[in-house]
């Protein structure tokens, strides 16, 4: 909620590429945004990931899995790749329909930094046992360049199904919006 709150109002604090295309598809941002938004993020998210990686090797520990996202065997609870693909799909569908509502105009004003604070908190503990979360292709590239090998094999997944998600609930919400 803190980022919602501190960058709001300079970029959206949208710090998620899923995010970027579904407000697009929402009517939110245009077309010119995208790639500098994108890239932003995941730059971002490789700094955020590096620093994290100087502390977890700090004492000479392995990074392990480094909470990268997975299926199969790679799944904090074994879940497979269907599990995956509806789990991610769904949460980052639902994520941005919560974006885009409490965002949108006629919303309450000051407090959608709380709905989707409240409503990732909850897409967290629900598909972190599943995938280890993603709904955010930025965190997934970052974490899967440093643990590579199978995290690398597996990214095409924390890419592509959030960023479907989130671009049929741009689709939706500007759908029924219009109505």
């Amino acid at each position: 909620m803190t980022i919602a709150y501190s960058f709001g109002h300079i970029s959206g604090a949208h710090l998620n590429p899923a995010v970027t295309i579904g407000l697009w598809m929402g009517g939110r941002i245009s077309a010119r945004e995208i790639v500098p938004y994108i890239a932003s993020q995941v730059a971002g998210g490789i700094a955020a990931a590096a620093v994290l990686y100087i502390i977890v090797t700090g004492n000479g520990s392995s990074i392990g899995d480094f909470a990268a996202n997975g299926y199969g065997e790679h799944s904090p609870g074994k879940y497979s790749m269907l599990a995956a693909i509806v789990t991610e799909f769904v949460m980052t569908f639902m994520f941005l329909l919560v974006i885009l509502g409490a965002t949108d105009e006629k919303a309450p004003k000051g407090f959608a930094g709380m709905a989707i604070g409240l409503a990732l908190t909850l897409i967290h503990l629900i598909s972190i046992p599943v995938t280890n979360t993603s709904v955010n292709p930025a965190r997934s590239i970052s974490q899967a360049i440093f643990v590579g090998d199978w995290a690398i094999s597996q990214l095409w997944l924390f890419i592509l199904i959030p960023v479907a998600g989130a671009a049929l609930a741009g689709i939706v919400y500007k759908y029924f919006k219009s109505e």
